[in-house]
């Protein structure tokens, strides 16, 4: 009896040791791409299933890539805030990065100068850790006058040329000002614009994946 309870013992660890190496396994196959944005990916006024990053982690399954899509978004932050809580980013210890920051800034008025010196940090950063950064542009609001919103949008295209990162020049291309893919405040995307955005930004993204995973 002593013998076949033994037995039975070294057997359930066997398999619990088989599901755990199983399970480390399928972990470390799925790449992790984070989104440290804002409100505007953070799925403000919207249900979590409706929120950019969910909707992005289905659409990339859907186009066969196993990704999980963490939401680093936090409603009202700026650049600043996010260079903040990087290092608590980090700890998902993400593959790519998503960087959607800088709207508050433009809302805010605040210096581009300091806009584009936090980016800058972020990047730097994430470069340093391994990730690969894909920098989402902004635009700041017409009403701030001429030298501010061309110094405001120029920010993005420096920092991807200067630091050999990919670009998507405007995160709402294609929603921005349309109340149809907006919600109520004219600001925050609503369902349908969410669904556009990741359309639109969706090949980009695939292009990063697949210079981690050739094989897909």
């Amino acid at each position: 009896m002593p013998l076949l309870r033994l037995s039975l013992i070294l057997l359930v660890m066997a398999i619990c040791n088989v599901q755990s190496l199983y399970a480390n396994n399928t972990a470390e196959s799925v790449l992790r791409l984070l989104v440290l944005g804002d409100s505007l990916s953070a799925g403000y006024g919207l249900k979590p299933e409706d929120s950019f990053p969910s909707r992005l982690e289905e659409a990339l399954d859907v186009a066969g890539y196993r990704v999980h899509v963490i939401n680093a978004g936090v409603s009202g932050d700026t650049t600043a805030g996010g260079l903040s809580r990087l290092e608590w980013a980090l700890a998902d210890k993400p593959h790519i990065v998503l960087v959607e920051l800088g709207a508050n800034d433009a809302l805010r008025g605040l210096p581009p100068a300091e806009t584009y010196a936090n980016l800058e940090s972020i990047i730097v950063k994430l470069k340093n850790n391994g990730a690969r950064v894909v920098l989402a542009g902004m635009q700041a609001p017409r009403n701030l006058g001429k030298d501010y919103t061309l110094e405001f949008d120029a920010i993005y295209p420096r920092l991807a040329e200067q630091y050999d990162i990919s670009l998507y020049p405007f995160f709402l291309d294609g929603v921005a000002l349309d109340p149809a893919l907006n919600q109520p405040d004219g600001i925050h995307p609503n369902p349908a614009g969410v669904k556009v955005i990741v359309k639109k930004i969706l090949p980009l993204l695939e292009s990063e994946l697949q210079k981690l995973n050739p094989e897909n």
